[in-house]
């Protein structure tokens, strides 16, 4: 097998987003959502990938590897670009999985966002949540808003991050990037500290567990501008979802911090391009509102989807209607927009009509 910072090079040049290595598999990449391997290269061989994973980490981070059996890390070419990357075990041998990060943080109105997402930007206080499943581009998203604010704010913003993926200089803001595992032990320990070194931003690479959850309600509560994510599908489970962390004797208290410190959640998918090459985010949004924050406290989510279908002039949004105007557009088929829709037979016939 080729030199594992050579096969790195090799993907960033074909424009892959992915790099994979399994043992008895050839390098795979992955470019524009399809999976490939990579031309001249045969099946990694068990030492290959364990000298791939030691020429990566350093003698404590494998130990630690050893131990564990799983690892989240970031690395860098000398040519700058960076990954994020998880070293971990499959049948008994070591895999690797790299996501490759673009050098530079991309410029928010690039991202093909609603308008409505720099209007979080803007937000003076509050918690935005940023949702979807992996590889959807919500480190991209956050890091694109936080170099937002970054050209227009004099803001102290802090970041717990596993890893840090983008780096992002100082501009109009002091920003301080922590990472877990060098910087700060856990995001819990992160979180618990940072509220003691004057923030005005925060962001929190992915809210795990309950702790996190509610220092995060914490801080939005008193005045702090939060930024997180959530491996949730659509905005009315994202609400669902942080309610339900909580034991039932404080959901109700915490239905009632949650309808006060939310202000708005955009939950995206990345999907195929067919006017050229690449992919585009479809998204569904979700405004706070005074109805949305009834919904909230009175136990009533199951209404919040249609709220936004009401109102859409405040930059609510379904995804089926993101997908609906993505295709008008001629940005994405017809099929991809009906696999991803969530009722498929409704967004049949509007696009049939």
């Amino acid at each position: 097998m080729t030199r594992i910072s050579d096969l790195m090079e090799r993907a960033v040049a074909n424009g892959a987003s992915d790099l994979h290595l399994v043992v008895g598999l050839p390098p795979l990449q992955r470019v524009h959502t399809v999976l490939a391997g990579i031309d001249g290269e045969g099946p990694v061989q068990g030492d290959e990938a364990e000298a791939a994973i030691r020429e990566l980490l350093s003698e404590d981070q494998y130990r630690q590897f050893q131990e564990q059996r799983d690892m989240d890390f970031s690395a860098a070419l000398p040519s700058g670009v960076r990954f994020r990357v998880n070293a971990h075990f499959q049948r008994g041998t070591p895999a690797l999985a790299f996501r490759a990060i673009p050098s530079e943080v991309p410029a928010l109105a690039t991202l093909n966002l609603p308008e409505v997402v720099t209007e979080f930007a803007n937000l003076p206080q509050g918690l935005v949540l940023v949702t979807g499943e992996t590889g959807s581009g919500k480190s991209t998203t956050l890091a694109s808003i936080i170099e937002y604010m970054n050209h227009h704010y004099p803001y102290h913003v802090i970041t717990l991050e596993d890893p840090i993926e983008y780096y992002i200089p100082s501009r109009k803001c002091a920003v301080e990037q922590r990472e877990v595992g060098a910087d700060v032990p856990n995001f819990r320990s992160g979180l618990r500290h940072v509220l003691r070194q004057d923030p005005d931003v925060i962001l929190i690479g992915e809210m795990r567990d309950l702790e996190t959850i509610s220092t995060s309600l914490t801080a939005a509560e008193t005045g702090h501008l939060v930024f997180s994510t959530l491996h949730t599908n659509d905005a009315a489970s994202t609400v669902q979802r942080v309610i339900d962390m909580f034991p039932a004797g404080q959901q109700n208290q915490v239905r009632s911090m949650f309808a006060d410190t939310l202000k708005g959640v955009l939950c995206q998918r990345l999907l195929s391009r067919v006017d050229r090459p690449g992919m585009i985010p479809a998204t569904e949004v979700l405004v706070s509102t005074p109805a949305v924050r009834n919904c909230i406290r009175e136990d009533r989510v199951f209404e919040i989807p249609n709220i936004m279908e009401t109102n859409r002039t405040l930059g609510m949004q379904l995804f089926d209607e993101s997908l609906k105007q993505h295709y008008y557009g001629g940005r994405i088929s017809r099929e991809t927009a009906l696999s991803h829709a969530k009722v498929p037979s409704i967004l049949e016939r509007a696009l049939s009509a």
